[in-house]
């Protein structure tokens, strides 16, 4: 006699469904009305639209920005992740709630509090100046407002998997004649490699969007300094609102393929450390010294 298998969560099939409900009114209709909006303008319409000079000229600047950001807090973030799970120091405490503060912070108050430190007659941009460096108002500014709102994701994606990783396994490398370069490259990153994609990737997709603390710093100039979603706020005050969904749908879809092309990169990384383990057993020809 066979018994039906009960679900180990209680109340499957209606969570199942407010789960699915709410997907749909938060994110599939809004993206669908979007893209039916777009549609009216007709495919022809649509790629003028996109590939005018401004228009391209924005997304490059809103993508490579990001892009760059996200890699700046890459790296950093890495390294301020580990600070703060293997050593301790006066001030931990405080300097780890800092790391949250572009999330409590309102966006804007970022960007006034931005501009005004790295404009020509701020602090830092002041002396930027007198080496002939703009910061405020460039390209530059923007890719600084993008590394403050994103570094908190990359730290706190890191944080909890370099929290878990086990000092036996950089002290059993050791013990097999391995370097700390050799150490960190064959044991250490393998292991952080799919958290740290997945902040990356989180940067990214938060500095593509941004709006708050970047109009402020940014300048605003046409093809020097005008990013996307600005440029879509501008097409809606001129109630250019076939415009404003197509640079938004184009938006869209190269986030879209640029995070399939993360994550895909983040599945490779889980398979490789699955298929190559954390470290080898016996002594390996790459530990001798």
């Amino acid at each position: 006699m066979k018994f039906k298998t009960k679900s180990p969560l209680p109340g499957f099939a209606p969570a199942l469904f407010y789960t699915v409900l709410y997907l749909a009114l938060i994110v599939v209709i809004p993206l669908s009305g979007l893209f039916f909006k777009t549609a009216e303008l007709g495919l022809a319409q649509f790629w003028d639209l996109i590939t005018g000079e401004r228009v391209t000229h924005a997304l490059m600047i809103s993508f490579t920005t990001a892009l760059a950001a996200a890699i700046i807090n890459a790296v950093f973030g890495l390294i301020i992740a580990w600070v703060f799970v293997r050593y301790d120091f006066t001030g931990k405490g405080l300097f780890d709630a800092i790391i949250d503060l572009p999330f409590a912070l309102p966006t804007a108050v970022a960007g006034i509090a931005l501009s005004t430190l790295y404009s020509g007659s701020g602090w830092l941009g002041n002396l930027f100046n007198k080496v002939g460096i703009e910061i405020a108002f460039t390209p530059i500014g923007i890719v600084i407002a993008l590394t403050f709102i994103g570094l908190p994701f990359v730290v706190r994606s890191v944080e909890p998997v370099l929290r878990e990783l086990e000092k036996e396994l950089e002290e059993a490398a050791a013990s097999l004649g391995a370097s700390r370069w050799q150490t960190l490259y064959h044991v250490v990153f393998p292991t952080l490699l799919p958290a740290l994609l997945s902040g990356f990737a989180l940067a990214f997709a938060r500095g593509v969007g941004e709006y708050g603390s970047v109009i402020f710093i940014a300048g605003n100039v046409p093809y020097v300094s005008e990013v996307a979603p600005l440029l879509i706020v501008i097409k809606l005050e001129e109630y250019d609102y076939a415009g404003a969904t197509a640079v938004a749908a184009a938006m869209l879809l190269i986030s879209f393929v640029l995070l399939i092309l993360i994550n895909a990169l983040q599945a490779w990384s889980q398979r490789y450390k699955a298929s190559s383990g954390n470290v080898n057993t016996a002594p390996d020809k790459e530990f001798v010294a």
